[in-house]
């Protein structure tokens, strides 16, 4: 295994032969990308002449083009179909095995480290639970280090890290080099130098909640899932959220866009970490969920849907105060924003199905638009750690932007 090529180098001027030679090695750059995008977003391997006909280029450039990708690892090719017709049989092209990127999470219940190839495989991983609230940001990043570097162990040769993401539950810096503030790990005001390297790679920073959306937006590196336009609640010991408007999230001016677990249900509620009171996440957060259930705080979610499906007065009443709380926010998102799909994940997720019905009814009632088009929830899945597949899922989203640096770098 090895790490990422450097980065493209940018023109510092006009190159040698004019502003012809800089307009064909755009134009090669264009269309490396293109072919490889094409492939990526397939749900079934396709020829060269599919993709051909997918992208309007001439077979002959689809060709080269395609060469040059595979040497470059972005693309792999299968073994030749059988074909019934004339000529040699068609090769099929797949996204390519041997690039991946490396994803880390840390969360107030567990941390995270998950390599994903480029056919959105994960190749390695590895999640460990724990009890980070409070914790102290070095021991824990150091923990984390050490976490990854066995994930890294586990990667088998030949396969190159395109990068590393780091799904933090907090406010992140735009350029995604400091965590601002992550009120449920008690962490604020963390730098470049204090992350941990692993395999050459400082990891860059982005929320847990938007990096967990890329998990429902693609099913895979460069392919979209079946929703476009939701907004995604993440469910663990806080709540995080995003907006994902056409396949791509809605960070906002500051990329701090979809901060709903604070957000506020009643003005008079708790107390909250983050200094407000009534925060969406003090009514459906994981502790504060299991803390109405009258469930332990080791509890799983599992337990919780366990007890609830068995009949626990107490339990179905925490759930049923859950749905309000969820139902007041989320009408408000949709009201504003006209996004009438929610998909939850982690611990909500765990409950979606005893919580969609109360929820979906909250909704119909206070959403102006439910009338016409009324506002649907469904799960994110039961990926553990989604964050560090999203941090993933980003890092590989460049390579197939800028595939050119990975086929100079294989030459």
């Amino acid at each position: 295994m090895s790490s990422a090529p450097p980065p493209p180098a940018r023109w510092p001027g006009r190159p040698a032969g004019g502003a012809s030679r800089a307009t064909q090695s755009s134009v090669r750059e264009a269309n490396l990308a293109l072919v490889a995008a094409t492939v990526c977003a397939s749900a079934e391997p396709v020829s060269r002449a599919e993709v051909a006909g997918r992208t309007a280029m001439t077979r002959s450039t689809v060709s080269r083009l395609v060469d040059e990708l595979v040497g470059g690892g972005v693309l792999d090719e299968l073994e030749p179909g059988t074909t019934t017709g004339r000529g040699r049989p068609a090769t099929p092209l797949t996204p390519g095995a041997r690039v991946a990127a490396l994803g880390l999470q840390v969360d107030a219940g567990f941390l995270a480290a998950r390599v994903l190839d480029l056919r959105g495989r994960a190749v390695a991983e590895r999640v460990a639970p724990g009890s980070f609230v409070g914790s102290e940001p070095a021991g824990t990043l150091a923990r984390l280090r050490r976490l990854a570097e066995e994930v890294v162990a586990d990667v088998p040769p030949g396969v190159r890290l395109a990068g590393a993401g780091l799904a933090l539950p907090g406010l992140v810096s735009p350029a995604g080099t400091e965590l601002l503030l992550a009120p449920n790990l008690g962490w604020s005001d963390l730098g470049v130098a204090d992350l941990p390297v692993v395999a050459g790679m400082v990891p860059r920073l982005g929320n847990e909640a938007d990096l967990a959306a890329r998990t429902v937006a693609q099913v895979a590196p460069g392919r979209p899932g079946h929703l476009t336009d939701f907004v995604y609640l993440s469910g663990e010991v806080g709540i995080g959220g995003s907006v994902v408007l056409g396949g791509a999230g809605m960070p906002g001016r500051h990329g701090w866009a979809g901060e709903i677990g604070h957000v506020t249900v009643d003005p008079a509620g708790p107390p909250c970490p983050c200094g407000s009171t009534g925060c969406l996440e003090r009514y459906v957060g994981r502790e504060a969920l299991l803390s109405a259930a009258g469930l332990p705080p080791t509890a799983t979610g599992r337990d919780l849907a366990d007890a609830a499906r068995a009949g626990d007065p107490t339990t179905l009443a925490a759930l049923r105060r859950a749905a309000w709380a969820l139902g007041v926010v989320l009408a408000g998102v949709v009201n504003v924003l006209d996004i009438p799909a929610v998909v939850v994940g982690g611990l909500l997720a765990e409950v979606g199905d005893l919580l969609r019905p109360e929820l979906e009814g909250h909704l119909r009632t206070r959403a102006l638009s439910a009338r016409w088009v009324a506002p649907v929830v469904s799960s994110g899945g039961e990926i553990p750690a989604a964050g560090a597949s999203g941090a993933a899922l980003r890092e590989l989203a460049a390579v197939l932007a800028h595939p050119a640096a990975w086929v100079a770098a294989a030459s």
